[in-house]
């Protein structure tokens, strides 16, 4: 611990801000994939499965309750916001579809570029810290006594050693946990369009009245009746 003070003091006042960005970093790291990989993910095929079944069954307020309680779970709210218009015309039933993926993609790529923008700000705080320690040896060696110049000349290579060191640090981590974290906010955003518009596709195609005598022989497509030969009759 003394040591990493003593780097840190080294460091100067660049490498402790260098620092508060490695903080942030690692906060919003953690607070993604929680959400990314826990909170938000789920099995999206079995999900979709068995909204498939309840709604070609006609248990619409049965996939309606299945949503809900899964309804932390940006796929399960997009669908529950598609049922409750899934009685209504196609169009309101597309329009309920673009409602649900303009809430459900928020959530997935919310906050995750505030961390390739820290991973950018550590690099150029490690640079800056470069520059600072540079003009400190400059002047040590343009102005400082020879008692004191080789003190000097070696904290300021020392502050443009550590900031540069400690900038990469930051950056690297950073952006290799962008990589990952982009890549699964996008298989979230790509799988939930995938569902949300074959729940669509589902309800738009499904409205198939009950195969009663009516539908299957309307009024006016009814058989003549024959009425049988009156027996009183002559035939001629």
């Amino acid at each position: 611990m003394t040591a990493f003070i003593t780097f840190m003091n080294d460091s100067g006042a660049v490498g402790w801000f260098i620092l508060l960005t490695g903080v942030g970093t690692m906060v919003l790291v953690v607070e993604r994939a929680r959400a990314l990989f826990l909170h938000y993910g789920m099995n999206a095929e079995e999900f979709m499965s068995r909204i498939q079944t309840l709604v070609l069954s006609r248990k619409l307020d049965e996939a309606l309750v299945l949503c809900s309680q899964m309804e932390k779970k940006p796929l399960a709210k997009a669908f529950k916001t598609i049922l409750e218009k899934a009685d209504r015309d196609d169009e309101t039933i597309f329009q309920a579809h673009d409602i649900a993926m303009s809430e459900a993609v928020p959530l997935y790529t919310r906050r995750l570029h505030y961390l390739s923008m820290l991973a950018n700000v550590a690099t150029l705080l490690g640079l800056l810290g470069t520059i600072h320690g540079l003009i400190i040896s400059f002047s040590a060696v343009a102005q400082a006594d020879p008692a004191a110049k080789q003190h000097l000349l070696a904290n300021g290579i020392s502050v443009s050693m550590y900031t540069t060191a400690l900038g990469l640090a930051v950056a690297i981590p950073a952006m290799v946990f962008y990589s990952f974290l982009v890549a699964r906010q996008n298989s979230l955003v790509e799988q939930a369009t995938e569902k949300c518009s074959k729940l669509t596709e589902l309800l738009t195609s499904a409205h198939i009245p009950s195969l009663n005598r009516q539908a299957v022989f309307p009024d006016s497509m009814a058989a003549p009746v024959i009425q049988p030969p009156n027996p009183n009759s002559k035939v001629s």
